[in-house]
């Protein structure tokens, strides 16, 4: 495991801390303190899918960095399922409440947050302000919009099978993945500024 590997890993564990924050809080508060993780990413500069699918042209590569990003967060969900309480009764509310949406709002809350966090991001790079992480955050979060990798902490913090994760797993990572590349395929010359 390489140095890229490792810190795949933390982000999907930060990550996972802001959806714990979520997850006790609730609501704009929860959403808030979800920013933490994304700040985490942002200032040390570790990779996260979301962070790196509208800049990142290898396939490879940011298929690497999203399944250790799913390492680091599935990590943080099992704690929370261990723990029990409040923070596993909202991942099982969480999830229901994802699936039900069905696959097509499903996607279009997916590509929303890919948007929005790719923005969030963009913005970071441009001005090293976190004013925009701090905004982002809590904008995709209380939009209802959906996180591929906070999903996970919710998916495995709530550890009941649902057969519907079979179709709604995927279809959240491809539209974070379509979300990250609206900017690219409206201003490609953008992309100079990342990494």
């Amino acid at each position: 495991m390489n140095l890229t590997d490792r810190q795949s890993i933390m982000a999907g564990i930060l990550i996972g801390l802001g959806a714990c924050g979520f997850l006790a809080l609730g609501g704009l508060p929860g959403a808030i303190i979800f920013a933490f993780g994304l700040i985490g990413v942002v200032l040390t500069g570790i990779p996260l899918y979301t962070g790196r699918a509208g800049v990142m042209t290898s396939v490879s590569g940011i298929v690497k960095v999203w399944l250790w990003n799913v390492v680091g967060a599935m990590a943080v969900g099992l704690v929370i399922a261990d723990i029990g309480g409040n923070m596993a009764d909202s991942a099982q509310n969480a999830v229901a409440a994802h699936v039900a949406q069905g696959p097509w709002r499903s996607f279009l809350r997916a590509v929303g947050c890919g948007l929005v966090i790719d923005l969030s991001v963009w913005f970071y790079r441009s001005s090293k302000s976190l004013v925009p992480v701090l905004f982002g955050i809590p904008l995709f979060i209380v939009c209802g919009f959906y996180h591929s990798i906070a999903d996970v902490v919710y998916i495995f913090g709530a550890w009941k099978w649902d057969i519907a994760l079979l179709w709604y797993y995927p279809v959240i990572v491809i539209g974070n993945y379509v979300g990250c590349n609206v900017r690219r395929l409206i201003l490609p010359e953008t992309n100079a500024l990342h990494p």
